[in-house]
């Protein structure tokens, strides 16, 4: 059965502001985006020595940090209409878990300070790997501890009634700072070569999320993956020489596998994704 997702719907001033809880990899670079294009922008990290970093790119700098034990934060990040929460489960820590109930006291927060719009970056492991192509109305499947982590905790927001959610699954993400050539270089007998990948560039990432404010289409969930799916051995053997890196060596098998596709970003956002193909050039 498909699942069900939050379809209330509020209007967002352009010049009203977000705030992005979690400013790594992805949260630094769509912050400074959003800010560039003239959003007020508050955004969160964990590590003080980082809150310069946010500052220097214009960005309202927040040490944000909730644990089991005890939660710290300024009441000020939550004040603004707009929290997207991207902080996904260490796989390396255990700490899958301790995610929901996490995400239950910043929903607890984001309630107490107004937020009305939540974005759940989430990832396509809710699907697990079971030999077909998915969509988002596909039932989820999670087949890793992270990935049922996050299937749990976007059900708990989708059916949150205070807010609206809107959840994001990303398929795997590269682009400056995360070179697929770099992945697999120079090892052997990499497993099932035939595999089809499902990966998108951080450009599109961002291009996404920039599209749902613009155009108010909040309460829907959006696969977002780069349309082309050549096999693993393929792309990965491609991109370690694209960067001048030992070729991998894959076995060359079909095992578990998915292609991730999507009805809703075309349907609510009409976005075209800039690197629609591996073929074309990519920043790394």
């Amino acid at each position: 059965m498909p699942e069900e997702t939050n379809k209330k719907t509020r209007s967002f001033d352009h010049s009203s502001g977000i705030s992005i809880l979690g400013c790594g990899w992805f949260g630094l670079s769509l912050a400074s985006a959003l800010v560039k294009t003239g959003y007020r922008v508050s955004g969160s990290t964990t590590s003080p020595d980082k809150l310069k970093l946010m500052e220097a790119a214009h960005i309202n700098a927040f040490f944000v940090n909730f644990q089991q034990e005890e939660s710290s934060y300024d009441p000020l990040f939550f004040g603004q209409e707009v929290l997207l929460i991207n902080i996904p489960p260490k796989r390396s820590s255990g700490e899958q878990d301790s995610f929901l109930p996490k995400i239950t006291q910043i929903a607890g927060a984001a309630v107490k300070h107004g937020v009305k719009q939540i974005i759940f970056i989430s990832s396509t492991a809710v699907y697990g790997d079971h030999n077909e192509k998915i969509t988002e109305a596909s039932p989820l499947r999670p087949d890793t501890a992270s990935g049922k982590a996050m299937a749990d905790t976007e059900q708990y927001l989708i059916h949150h009634p205070a807010f609206t959610t809107t959840i994001i699954r990303f398929a795997g993400l590269v682009g400056p700072g995360r070179n697929p050539g770099r992945f697999f270089s120079g090892k052997s007998g990499i497993a099932n070569g035939q595999a089809p990948v499902n990966l998108v560039h951080l450009d599109d990432c961002i291009g996404v999320v920039k599209r749902i404010i613009e155009r108010k289409a909040f309460g829907n969930i959006y696969n977002v993956c780069c349309p082309h799916h050549p096999q693993r051995q393929e792309f990965y053997t491609k991109a370690a020489i694209r960067s001048q890196l030992p070729a991998p060596a894959f076995t060359d098998e079909l095992l578990k596998w998915k292609i991730v596709e999507s009805t809703n970003v075309p349907l609510f956002l009409d976005y075209s994704y800039k690197t629609s193909s591996w073929n074309m050039p990519y920043e790394v």
